[in-house]
């Protein structure tokens, strides 16, 4: 089963993705996670699959913090010629271009501030690490990557130099926590959480068409550190001139303008807000800490319509309307899953939705949801017709987006239930395959962040039947450690990923580079 489709790759046309390229995170604005131009990998290969090659860059890691998941551009003039480069960015204030093929480092940029870390707090714990937390967003059309500083300032980078070109321009506060950049027609956005250097939660952008006359817009969703939206992806830009998000727990006064335990829509072009979903139970979640905020939704289309998906740390998926979030009520799906796990409502052990949704549609029209789930299935939950094996630490579900035979709307069917993930990041698709990553990481918070740091495992890349969650890959003791809060990257047959000891990490069919160590 291939899983392309020209009908669903127009609706990412604003990405400017070329065969070779992995802009932004998530792959698209609208955070699919589904590389529909692949074609080298196959089910049929990927077996194959190994590690090209492994670097290690000069980041020092702080808390859980590391590196940002990788972006990719193709063609890009450099130094050493014409290269398909792979950019990571340290949260010691570094961002680092390496050889897509080989490894070789290209060249590094080095932020400089002169402004120091509040004493908030939260300030200077894993929340608020004090350095670069969103993933770059690469302009194809000016060859420039774009990266928030850790005082906060906007930086465009040159593709193939690592020279400024753009700012700084002051876009957040100093050391906010801001999560993965989104380019769409040559305006920046990016959210806010935890009150990290007294930054409020919400939206921002910048236009950066004009590098003299930049022209940053706000929107705040908060009055204080709470309703923050930091799923993984960051603002989700959808095709129908909107921009979403899932916030965390926190006060809900929407008359105050405070928005915890939503999913909020804004206009992409002036950050008004336009609509929201509250869940029927947010008071429930609020108290329990199982808000929506810790999952990006994703954007996607079927059967004409618009849709958004988003999960929780409850467990439950969200079909909405991206038209009419929460219809006239607020408070109204289109389909509201059964709980999926986390049985017993359970905070701050992995346990739950995190990090974000995914989708794909295959040749024959059907479309996917991929869900990254903490811990084992529910036990009342939905029957998945293929399992493949035990999950106690996680798994990824799949999904297919059917019609309710009764409403005719979207519904979720189960697919299948993957192995054991331990613990999952959201996966990314390409060609019929599901790639992910069994993190590795200590999730548990009880005791203290320095006990997050004990008991990890190295992380490990699957591959698996998008068809039937099959493994067809797993990459061993390739990995040295684990990762927190990271992703990976598809390019040109390649797939790149990060650990905590700020290694880059590039699997693929092998070639005469394999097994080069830097």
């Amino acid at each position: 089963m291939k899983f392309r489709s020209l009908a669903f790759a127009l609706l990412f046309v604003t990405a400017a993705a070329h065969a070779a390229d992995w802009l932004t995170y998530g792959h698209d604005p609208q955070r699919s996670s589904w590389a529909f131009e692949e074609t080298t990998l196959t089910p049929e290969n990927v077996s194959g699959l190994g590690l090209n090659w492994k670097s290690k860059v000069k980041n020092e890691p702080y808390r859980l913090s590391a590196l940002t998941a990788p972006v990719v551009a193709s063609g890009i003039s450099t130094s050493h010629g014409v290269r398909s480069v792979v950019y990571v960015a340290g949260i010691s204030s570094q961002v680092f271009a390496l050889d897509a093929e080989t490894g070789e480092e290209l060249w590094t940029h080095t932020f400089k501030s002169v402004v120091l870390p509040g004493k908030g707090g939260y300030q200077g714990t894993f929340l608020c690490p004090n350095g670069i937390t969103s993933t770059p967003v690469i302009d194809k059309t000016t060859s420039i990557l774009y990266v928030i500083a850790g005082d906060g300032a906007l930086f465009g980078l040159d593709l193939g130099s690592g020279k400024v070109r753009y700012g700084p321009v002051q876009f957040v506060a100093p050391f906010a926590k801001s999560w993965s950049l989104n380019l769409v027609d040559g305006v920046i956005y990016t959210t806010l959480a935890q009150g990290c250097g007294n930054g409020l939660s919400g939206f921002y952008s910048v236009n950066v068409r004009d590098a003299h006359h930049p022209v940053v817009k706000q929107l705040l969703l908060s009055n204080t550190n709470t309703a923050g939206i930091w799923g993984r992806g960051g603002a989700i830009a959808g095709s129908n001139g909107k921009i979403y998000g899932a916030t965390a727990d926190g006060k809900f006064d929407p008359i105050g303008g405070d928005f915890s335990n939503t999913v909020i829509s804004a206009s992409l072009s002036e950050l008004t807000l336009l609509d929201y979903f509250l869940p029927p139970n947010w008071a429930y979640l609020n108290k329990k800490d199982l808000d929506l905020g810790a999952s990006s939704p994703v954007y996607f289309g079927w059967r004409n319509r618009n849709l958004i998906a988003d999960g929780s740390k409850e467990g439950v998926v969200y079909l909405l309307d991206a038209d009419a979030l929460g219809g006239g009520d607020h408070q109204s799906t289109l389909y509201t899953s059964p709980k999926l796990g986390n049985d017993n409502d359970i905070c701050c052990q992995g346990l739950g939705i995190w990090g974000g949704l995914s989708t794909a549609r295959d040749l024959g029209g059907q479309t996917w949801l991929y869900v990254p789930f903490g811990g084992p299935p529910s036990a009342n939950g939905p029957k998945f017709p293929v399992t493949n094996g035990d999950n106690p630490h996680g798994s990824i579900m799949a999904f297919k987006v059917v019609a309710d035979p009764k409403t005719q709307g979207p519904m979720l069917e189960p697919a299948w239930n993957s192995g054991d993930f331990n613990l999952p990041d959201p996966v990314v698709i390409a060609n019929g395959i599901v790639f992910g990553l069994s993190t590795g990481e200590n999730a548990v918070q009880n005791g203290g962040e320095e006990k997050r740091l004990l008991n990890t495992r190295p992380a490990m890349l699957k591959a698996l039947d998008a068809k039937t969650g099959k493994e067809l890959y797993n990459s061993g003791d390739a990995m040295q450690t684990w990762v927190h809060f990271s992703g990976l990257a598809i390019s040109d047959g390649r797939v790149f990923a990060v650990d905590h000891d700020s290694n880059v990490y590039c699997f693929g069919l092998k070639t005469p580079h394999s097994d080069q160590k830097r």
